[in-house]
């Protein structure tokens, strides 16, 4: 347990970081799955956008975000391809 007055703040500011860190990575999770299970635009559409935020917020590095964009676009390309043809 801190006991300078500044560690207990940087305590707080952590603690609530933390908690709005790990809602905005559930978010990415659960939208990525949607998309790699549906072969929509529109999820990959809200997946690539909630990796983007989440890459402006510096929840995620901006690199594994594209990472995982790169990833999910080949996937549902993949998917989509035998339907089209």
């Amino acid at each position: 347990m801190p006991t300078h007055k500044s560690a207990k703040k940087r305590l707080k500011t952590n603690e609530r970081s933390n908690i709005r860190n790990r809602a905005v990575k559930s978010h990415v999770r659960t939208v990525v799955k949607n998309a790699e299970t549906s072969v929509d635009e529109a999820s990959l559409k809200e997946a690539v956008s909630a990796l983007d935020r989440a890459a402006r917020k510096k929840v995620i590095h901006p690199n594994k975000a594209s990472r995982m964009k790169s990833r999910l676009a080949k996937m549902v390309q993949k998917k989509s391809a035998p339907a089209a043809t």
